[in-house]
């Protein structure tokens, strides 16, 4: 009997995507199912019941939806964040969870690029602005899309730096960036600051009014990680004390409505824009066809993020 593989996708994949993750699976004899668009979880925890994996983008992988797809082996976030799995219940399931990084980091770092020079060029209205040649960016977090980030930064001619508790001070600079010690100090030192921190219990509202307040006069950051991370009261009043701070966010944050006092000095896409590029769309989903193949008929589990 063959392995059924379910596409999940409230955002769906580019139909090339779709094709290519087709092609894989079919050449491992597999039978592929897709829903896309569905409007509740209702729709996904019917879709589940007899699927032996899943790939999904944003949609959320919630406990009961696991619980639901009995024949479940493992699902794939097609992308680097994984806080829309529910890791725990997967492996109270025995359920592995993958993503799949690296996939999207060119479409991520160019993204944050572009929206520092639309931010520095205020937004295109016509009126003088600024350059990105010279100043210092700082990456907070240097994985995949940070290094990303810091090789279309030298594009610039930016100065990069970066802090990563997770790398050491070699491998950081092995990688092309000029390592800080402290976290404090990156904010302290950057005229840009570029954050590709997870979300999670360790981070969620740690970029606050103290950290970003470290920054030179004229700051900007940058984020293109999760919402979760900022400190939204914290930098709004933070806005509100230094006329000079702008925020610049890939996704909306809850309290957007109390930016509209700072008119020029921020900028939210209107939904997280970072992966919406044909290439890491189709890169992405392959990537997570593959592993998926991998993984059953291999047991290979080098992407996985539960434990």
């Amino acid at each position: 009997m063959s392995k059924k593989v379910l596409i999940a996708t409230v955002k769906p994949f580019a139909p090339a995507a779709v094709e290519g993750i087709r092609e894989v699976l079919t050449k491992a004899g597999y039978e592929l199912s897709v829903l896309e668009k569905y409007e509740s979880q209702d729709e996904l925890i019917a879709a589940v019941a007899d699927v032996d994996a899943m790939i999904i983008r944003s949609d959320k992988a919630t406990k009961e939806v696991i619980e639901a797809a009995k024949n479940l082996k493992v699902i794939v976030r097609a992308g680097a964040g994984f806080d829309n799995i529910d890791c725990a219940a997967c492996t109270e399931r025995g359920v592995v969870a993958m993503n799949t990084p690296g996939q999207n980091s060119n479409a991520v770092a160019e993204l944050a690029l572009g929206m520092m020079v639309f931010l520095a060029r205020n937004g295109f209205n016509g009126k003088a602005g600024s350059e990105l040649k010279g100043k210092k960016i700082g990456i907070h977090a240097y994985g995949n899309v940070g290094r990303n980030v810091g090789r279309v930064a030298k594009g610039f001619g930016m100065e990069v730096y970066a802090f990563d508790p997770f790398m050491s001070k070699e491998q950081i600079e092995e990688a092309g960036a000029i390592a800080i010690e402290t976290v404090e100090e990156l904010y302290s030192t950057c005229d840009y600051v570029s954050l590709h921190i997870p979300a999670n219990v360790h981070t969620k509202g740690s970029i606050n009014y103290d950290l970003v307040n470290r920054m030179p006069k004229g700051g900007v950051l940058v984020n293109t990680a999760r919402k979760e991370v900022i400190d939204e009261a914290g930098l709004v009043k933070l806005m509100a004390d230094r006329d000079d701070i702008k925020y610049i966010s890939d996704v909306a944050p809850d309290n957007a409505a109390e930016y509209a006092q700072f008119d020029g000095r921020y900028f939210f896409t209107p939904k997280k824009m970072g992966a919406q590029t044909a290439e890491a769309n189709i890169n992405a989903g392959i990537a997570g066809a593959n592993q998926i193949v991998n993984f059953i008929e291999n047991g290979d589990e080098k992407f996985r993020v539960n434990k």
